[in-house]
């Protein structure tokens, strides 16, 4: 149901109510030892016109911040999907209906689908200490990763091997996995999941996507074929720190973890921190804002890391980042509107040979389908040119 001016999706709560509700949350939370977002609601709104975008655009600017943009406000009748907290959901509510902003209540209630997600995992890994296996079709903690991955790289050490490339803000290991079959130089690819902490589905992909390469090597004409011929890292967490603290205190979080003097709030969105396009379109100066793009391009020790990475190696023909929320392709530049040179070798991968489904101006779809791979290697293979990931502009996503 959309609701308009003067017409309300659901009862007003008296102002008693809504302080109750806080202090049930906070001492849920204390006892949890996670926040907890009872009450919390994704809205999602459509603007008829760039007035309206501009009422929405206003809501980013708020000190301090009420909402959080999980599509951004782009262009007239694209959704865009807002997470509201329970003690700001009235006040947004009247700022949207007194602008005549239509919307309509995507969750009703985030927490509910967060316990949901928390009891799933306790099940899973219940299992997995009883089967002494790994489930691939459940999420895991940044410990349980980096443990599967020294088994993994032990059992498959003919053509997998772990590189350490870094150590994040907080000093945890940033770890790649290679997969190669020649000698150390050679046309490479790079997969990197998990850049935004809280898109557990990219670091399950990315490890999906690493036991696929290994269980079809031999098997699969195309895979086996770009191993002959190229290298395939991956870095199946982005963003170390951002991760263990989904696990472990908030299950939203999006940035990095580092800290600066002079500003009490946490963290920079490592998506925004390249030095390509640095400070534009779809980034923040705002150091509280969920797409704050850091005091300088490579300032924080993740991203720099990769690039000390990729730019020593020389090599790389593809560059592939995995996100999560939406289903698009996304190629450069997405910090400015104008068309690259090369723009239609660039939408070449979606054509008839993909078969997941996405639109073609933004991220990968949110698992690997069965064409990506063929795909990957004729790209890599026969183009000249290859992908970069998305790093800025226009985001719909977490």
């Amino acid at each position: 149901m959309w609701g308009t001016p003067g017409h309300r999706t659901g009862p007003r709560l008296l102002p008693v109510d809504g302080r109750m509700f806080l202090l049930c949350s906070f001492i849920l939370e204390v006892a949890w030892g996670q926040m907890n977002f009872a009450g919390d609601q994704v809205l999602r709104v459509l603007a008829k016109d760039e007035k309206q975008l501009s009422f929405l655009r206003n809501l980013e600017a708020l000190k301090p911040q009420k909402v959080d943009f999980w599509c951004d406000p782009a262009r007239p009748s694209l959704p865009v999907d807002i997470r509201i907290s329970f003690s700001d959901l009235e006040d947004i509510r009247a700022y949207l209906e007194s602008h005549g902003l239509a919307y309509r209540v995507m969750i009703k209630d985030i927490q509910v689908l967060l316990d949901e997600e928390r009891e799933a995992m306790a099940k899973a890994r219940r299992l997995e200490r009883s089967t002494s296996s790994f489930s691939y079709s459940s999420y895991h903690t940044l410990e349980e990763i980096y443990s599967w991955i020294d088994s993994f790289v032990a059992e498959h050490s003919d053509i997998v091997s772990k590189i350490h490339i870094g150590n994040s803000f907080e000093n945890r290991s940033i770890l790649v996995l290679k997969f190669s079959t020649g000698d150390s130089q050679r046309p490479a690819i790079w997969i990197d999941s998990g850049i935004h902490s809280r898109e557990w589905i990219t670091h399950a992909t990315g490890v999906w996507t690493a036991k696929k390469i290994t269980s079809e090597y031999g098997k699969d004409h195309v895979l086996t074929g770009i191993l002959k011929a190229m290298d395939i890292f991956i870095e199946l967490v982005a963003n170390p720190d951002g991760f263990a603290f989904t696990h472990s205190m908030n299950r939203l979080w999006r940035k990095n973890k580092s800290s600066r003097a002079g500003t009490f709030c946490i963290g920079v969105d490592l998506n925004r921190n390249w030095k390509s396009g640095f400070g534009g379109n779809g980034s923040n100066k705002n150091p509280c804002s969920e797409t704050y793009h850091g005091p300088s391009p490579q300032s924080e020790p993740e991203v720099a890391a990769i690039v000390d990475f990729i730019t020593g190696h020389g090599n790389f023909k593809t560059l592939i980042s995995i996100h999560s929320y939406s289903q698009m392709l996304m190629y450069p530049y997405g910090h400015t509107v104008e068309p690259v040179a090369n723009q239609e070798e660039l939408m070449w991968p979606a054509g008839p040979l993909w078969t997941g489904p996405m639109t073609a101006v933004s991220s990968m779809p949110l698992a690997l389908s069965s064409g990506t791979l063929g795909t990957m290697a004729f790209c890599c293979q026969h183009h000249r040119s290859s992908p970069r990931p998305r790093r800025h502009g226009w985001r719909c996503g977490p």
